[in-house]
C-alpha cells in the first residue's frame, strides 16, 4: 500500500485493484452517486482505478482511496481530477454511506489541499457540487474555497456552484 498523505484518523492511498470491491459502496453506490453523475458499473472500476493509479504515476496528484485507520478499510476516494487547463485541478470526494457523517470527508479533502500545495504547478484548485448536496458545499467552504458562480457542467447536465482554492 502506497500512502501519499495521513490524517489523524486516514491514510490516501494509491489505489490498487484490491479496493475493486470497496469501491463499490461509493462509486457503485446509486444513493452516493445520485448527485454526480450516478453510480458506475461493478465491470468499469478496475479501469477507473487503473486510471487513477496511472493518473499518480504520471501527473503526481491523483483520486486516491481513502483508508480509515481504525478498520483499515477503504471508506471512499478524494483527490484531483486534472483539466484542461494548465496549473488547474478539479478536487472531487465520494465517501460509502456507511461513513458519512463522521466529518472523513472534510479531514480527507483538507489532505487533499496539503498535497497540492507540495507541487508547484498547481495554482488554482476547482471544486462542484450538485446544489442539493449542502453537506458538500459546506465542506469545500470550511476548508477555505471561495464561491465563484453558477456553472454549467456537462457531465451531469446541470448548473451546479462552482468554487475555487487559489494557491
Amino acid at each position: 500500500m502506497k500512502v501519499i498523505g495521513e490524517t489523524e484518523r486516514l491514510y490516501l492511498c494509491v489505489f490498487e485493484q484490491s479496493h475493486v470491491e470497496a469501491a463499490q459502496q461509493f462509486w457503485g453506490d446509486e444513493e452516493v452517486m445520485s448527485l454526480c453523475d450516478g453510480p458506475s458499473a461493478h465491470e468499469l472500476l478496475p479501469k477507473v482505478i487503473e486510471g487513477y493509479r496511472k493518473l499518480h504515476e504520471d501527473r503526481g496528484l491523483s483520486v486516491y482511496a481513502v483508508i480509515e485507520k481504525e478498520s483499515d478499510l477503504v471508506i471512499g476516494a478524494a483527490g484531483f481530477n486534472p483539466t484542461d487547463s494548465t496549473g488547474v485541478i478539479e478536487l472531487i470526494y465520494h465517501f460509502s454511506k456507511k461513513s458519512w457523517g463522521k466529518g472523513f470527508a472534510t479531514e480527507a479533502a483538507a489532505a487533499c489541499l496539503k498535497l497540492a500545495k507540495n507541487k508547484g504547478n498547481i495554482r488554482i484548485i476547482t471544486a462542484s457540487a450538485d446544489p442539493q448536496n449542502i453537506g458538500s458545499l459546506k465542506i469545500l467552504e470550511k476548508i477555505g474555497f471561495t464561491y465563484v458562480s453558477m456553472k454549467w457542467f456537462e457531465d451531469t447536465k446541470q448548473e451546479e456552484p462552482y468554487y475555487e482554492y487559489l494557491m
